[in-house]
């Protein structure tokens, strides 16, 4: 209670002092507002806004139902969470944060997922997406496309590790209601709910598509109007922690946070030249992720490392769009934030783990249109995000059929066979 009775005179008092601070840095305030409207509007309203009103569309019309039925096989024995989730799944892959809080809520919205399974699901969902971490931070900032292919497998593998853990997550509040019914609701034998049946899920998108029942323009009108809110707070939010990182800064603030992070890494075995960065990235990704690669006789693995770290852990500006999002819903923010944290040490610890084997061997990787970009997700690389949550999705399908047919053979047969 007493926390609660002191958050709002403290909120206050901070905001208070950040007022003062941004009256004193006019010009700071100013030029931070325009760069932080600059990347919204150049970067991410062009990659994520499509992706929004695509995936209300996709609800609309039931093609989530008809993927979940798809993927159940899959997504509930590995994650505990529908197979509707692997939709989420791909689309918050490819196109990075906060696309998987946002689909997340609309599957809690329309109860195809409980309480605890979509907190679960935005827990491991939450990544950068290939573009941005391929083209700008591997070629970009670090200028090795090599890099590439450790940054994803230590990003994107531990991830799927944090997805592992957080199954266990809310494991005492029992099974969802849709373990024993149909994504519409239908009763459906319990042994179905694992069986990868195509005509089940072509049922399941035709109910959920009369159970709609809106029509083609009311559908598009109300999608396009819940993305353009949704993108107005996540542009507010950019612009507000570039602000607010920038004052910081202008005025020394930062230099007390680079102090105790510096006292800190040498007992983590980290170089003291990485304080600069990782506090960066503690509030912004993109800076924090581009002055990662800039420290010099720092090596480069613990570069790698910090790197990771900071494209898991996401900013606090990333946080609060999330958290804005969760908030629509029942969503929980505390357990997204602990993932958050797992998801970030995990993602350092592989990322030196794999530097001996992936780096002298792995091949150049620039796949798509990457290459020849700034590497930057924006209009042109729309097409390429689109291409990776498609081919995500495909290869979930074909994992889900195998697994869906290997549950099917009796256990023994080989052996029966042999004989």
């Amino acid at each position: 209670m007493s926390l609660k009775r002191w958050s709002a005179p403290l909120l206050l008092f901070m905001a208070f002092i950040l007022a003062i601070m941004m009256v004193s840095y006019p010009r700071a305030s100013w030029e931070a507002g325009v760069r932080g409207l600059a990347i919204w509007w150049d970067v991410l309203f062009p990659s994520l806004f499509p992706f929004f009103v695509i995936s209300e569309l996709m609800l609309g019309f039931g093609i989530v139902h008809f993927l979940g039925k798809l993927l159940d096989p899959l997504m509930r024995p590995l994650f505990r969470i529908p197979g509707s989730g692997g939709f989420v799944a791909a689309m918050g892959f490819a196109s990075g944060y906060p696309v998987s809080a946002k689909l997340a809520t609309k599957l809690r919205e329309q109860r195809l997922v409980s309480r605890v399974e979509g907190e679960r699901l935005v827990s491991f969902t939450t990544s950068s997406d290939p573009i941005f971490l391929i083209g700008a931070v591997s070629i970009g900032f670090f200028g090795d496309p090599k890099l590439a292919g450790l940054l994803a497998a230590a990003h994107y593998g531990s991830a799927l590790m944090v997805g592992l853990l957080m199954r266990f997550y809310g494991a005492r509040e029992g099974a969802h209601p849709t373990d024993a019914t149909t994504t519409s609701g239908i009763a459906a034998q319990p042994a179905a709910v694992n069986r990868f049946s195509l005509p089940a899920a072509l049922r399941a998108m035709h109910e959920a598509r009369l159970q709609d029942g809106r029509s083609l323009g009311e559908l598009l009108r109300q999608a396009v109007a819940s993305s353009l809110q949704l993108m107005t707070v996540v542009g507010g939010l950019v612009v507000f922690f570039s602000v607010i990182l920038e004052v910081l800064t202008v005025s020394d603030v930062m230099s007390a946070f680079y102090a105790g992070v510096r006292a800190l890494l040498p007992v983590t075995g980290l170089p003291v030249e990485l304080a600069e960065p990782l506090v960066g990235g503690l509030f912004e990704v993109t800076l924090g992720a581009k002055a990662a690669a800039s420290p010099e006789g720092v090596p480069s693995m613990f570069k790698a490392a910090a790197a990771a770290f900071i494209l898991s852990w996401g900013g606090l500006s990333v946080h609060a769009q999330v958290a804005s999002i969760l908030n629509g819903a029942d969503l929980r923010y505390l357990p997204f934030l602990v993932a958050r944290l797992i998801h970030a040490v995990l993602a350092a610890i592989l990322a030196i783990l794999f530097w001996k084997p992936l780096m002298g061997t792995a091949p150049v990787l620039l796949p798509l249109a990457i290459a020849g970009g700034s590497g930057l997700s924006g209009w042109s690389s729309l097409r390429d995000s689109l291409l990776i949550a498609a081919v995500i999705l495909t290869s979930l399908i074909i994992i889900s059929l195998l697994t869906a047919w290997l549950r099917r053979i009796p256990p023994g047969t080989g052996a029966k066979k042999g004989k």
